[in-house]
């Protein structure tokens, strides 16, 4: 059985939003933010504290795009994954470290400097500019649908939605979404109709209520 650690909205609902896009069974752990902080067992699971945290039978990984991959590639085959001999590659495997490094990363700190510091310690300017960032990062995403294109990649809908939708999620709760381009708004709602999404918000909801 596939045991995925998640906080509500947290970078884990990348995997949690594949396991259902695939149909896989799991059991989900629902824990409080920040759990190194409010769940100071889960240290014992993980030792570096952070979420999301995926177990399945030997095999331990802490990185949500990772997650994507190994679900695919250990539990597929699947037409979300994308394969080295399709032309879409390069660009699939790209988005997938963006979706992080790139989109995700200003957001965390426009979380973290407008919203989990205490008063004294917040940031608006630094929030501020980082919310900058992230929207001006997400000119990319733009781009690639300006063609009409319905998904980002391969002509199908591919784990890298999921990857970059996560980071349309937290923009959502951050107030940032306005600043994104149409066409990227407009793909995040098609993302957001579809069933697996749907499953992975009624799986979080449902752990949430014990």
């Amino acid at each position: 059985m596939i045991e995925l650690w998640h906080c509500a909205d947290a970078r884990s609902f990348r995997p949690l939003w594949m396991l259902e896009e695939m149909g896989l069974p799991y059991r989900l752990h629902l824990l409080p933010f920040p759990p190194r902080v409010r769940a100071p067992d889960y240290l014992e699971i993980n030792p570096l504290g952070t979420i999301p945290y995926l177990r399945d039978a030997d095999q331990a990984l802490t990185e949500s795009s990772a997650m994507l991959v190994y679900l695919a590639e250990r539990h597929g085959p699947t037409r979300l994954h994308v394969q080295p001999d399709e032309p879409a590659y390069g660009a699939w495997l790209n988005l997938l470290f963006q979706s992080d490094a790139t989109f995700t990363f200003p957001q965390t700190l426009v979380l973290r400097y407008r919203v989990f510091e205490p008063e004294e310690r917040r940031q608006p300017q630094v929030a501020e500019d980082y919310a900058r960032w992230f929207t001006a990062r997400m000119g990319w995403v733009e781009q690639l649908l300006s063609d009409g294109r319905e998904w980002l990649v391969a002509g199908r809908f591919t784990s890298a939605d999921i990857a970059v939708g996560y980071a349309c999620l937290l923009a959502g709760v951050l107030g940032l979404l306005d600043g994104l381009g149409p066409q990227t708004r407009a793909w995040w709602e098609r993302c957001q109709a579809r069933d697996g999404y749907r499953k992975a918000r009624a799986a979080q909801e449902a752990a949430k209520k014990g």
